[in-house]
């Protein structure tokens, strides 16, 4: 059975650590665009309008 070193287990602390640092600067990222998401996104219609309001006077 073979043990483990402690140089081992130096390497994978060091490599979840950076790691961790690296999802701590994104987790602010993924949350604002997840805010970004839902407050855009509140306006959804299930029937689209006959009147496109973007453009005076069109029809689709």
């Amino acid at each position: 059975m073979m043990k483990d070193s402690p140089e081992k287990r130096n390497e994978w602390r060091a490599i979840f650590y950076v790691q961790a640092r690296i999802a701590i600067l994104f987790v602010p990222v993924v949350l604002s665009l997840l805010l970004i998401g839902i407050f855009a996104g509140n306006e959804r219609k299930s029937v689209p309008d006959v009147i496109d309001p973007t453009v005076t006077s069109s029809v689709r």
